[in-house]
């Protein structure tokens, strides 16, 4: 956000506690749904919290699945575009990916195939609506999760199905300059510079 504004563009933080866009810009809504998960996978998009489902009517009958998605489904209607910036390699040295889903893909889901899991122990019971393509091959799921917090995930959205912007390859100074192994090599960066005032900065990092 500070960045946009910075370089001159119209845009505008959701007030706090808004419970659908992340941001506005020019106008637009967007959804930003960061995925920093341990064992994330290049081809694959798995948010662990889509969106809080509340309480609603919802127990161990598989119809009442219909009511979590339909709230999704609503949910929905409040997002122009979303976008996912995937943290595929962390700090000292971070690799960004931040991807766009066209929203026509998360709609799918009024036609997904819905499956409550009445072995579990929770209740209201957990459940998936799961999406495929016509050829039958899985696009995503979701998981309807019962537990405590009610919260809705994505799951195995295949990466094909969005649109790569860029890259974003970074280090962050002060990660950086903690790294002992790294120390050595920042200060002979900071050394050679020819920026006084970089050099400043630098050593106060390294201080």
């Amino acid at each position: 956000m500070n960045v946009l504004k910075l370089s001159g563009h119209n845009a505008q933080l959701a007030p706090k506690g808004n419970p659908a866009h992340d941001v506005t810009v020019y106008g637009v809504q967007l959804s930003l749904k960061t995925q920093a998960d341990k064992n994330i996978k290049q081809g694959g998009i798995w948010l662990g919290k889509f969106m809080a489902l509340g309480k609603g009517d919802w127990g161990d009958n598989p119809a009442d699945l219909n009511g979590p998605r339909g709230q999704y489904l609503g949910h929905m209607a409040n997002y122009d575009r979303i976008f996912i910036p995937r943290a595929l390699q962390k700090g000292p040295r971070w690799r960004y990916k931040p991807v766009e889903i066209p929203l026509g893909i998360p709609q799918l889901a009024k036609d997904g195939e819905l499956e409550m899991k009445l072995a579990s122990r929770q209740f209201p019971k957990p459940g998936y609506c799961h999406v495929r393509n016509e050829r039958g091959e899985a696009v995503f799921s979701l998981y309807f999760d019962g537990g405590g917090e009610r919260k809705l995930q994505i799951r195995n959205l295949h990466k094909a199905y969005g649109r790569v912007h860029a890259q974003w390859r970074f280090f962050i100074l002060a990660e950086y300059a903690k790294s002992a192994q790294s120390r050595f090599f920042f200060q002979q960066y900071v050394d050679s510079h020819h920026s006084a005032q970089c050099r400043r900065i630098c050593g106060r990092v390294l201080a």
